[in-house]
């Protein structure tokens, strides 16, 4: 069994081999959030819960439940808020938004 460190020393080599590109595209592992601040990220960028939902495609029912934790977003949407969180522009341009 691995130790700890054995892990992270793993993990960090990983990183390297892909930040230097000699690591394969195909082995790469998206880790998706257990949890994400809907309304964190949505206040960051100065939007209404309707502006944000308008913005990415997003039902604003659905905003106002992630952010009353009626609901939980699922795992592709948890990936979709990250991107968000980090590059709101990068998918604002992409979604033609």
């Amino acid at each position: 069994m691995k130790s700890a460190f054995d892990k992270i020393a793993e993990g960090l080599e990983e990183a390297v081999e892909i930040k230097e590109g000699r690591a394969d595209p195909g082995t790469y592992r998206v880790h998706a959030p257990e949890k994400v601040d809907v309304k964190a990220i949505r206040t960051a960028q100065g939007l209404s819960q309707a502006g944000f939902a308008a913005r990415y495609g997003l039902p604003k029912a659905t905003i106002e439940e992630w952010e009353q934790n009626r609901r939980q977003p699922d795992t592709g949407s948890r990936l979709l808020l990250r991107v968000i969180e980090r590059e709101p522009e990068a998918v604002a341009r992409a979604l033609g938004t």
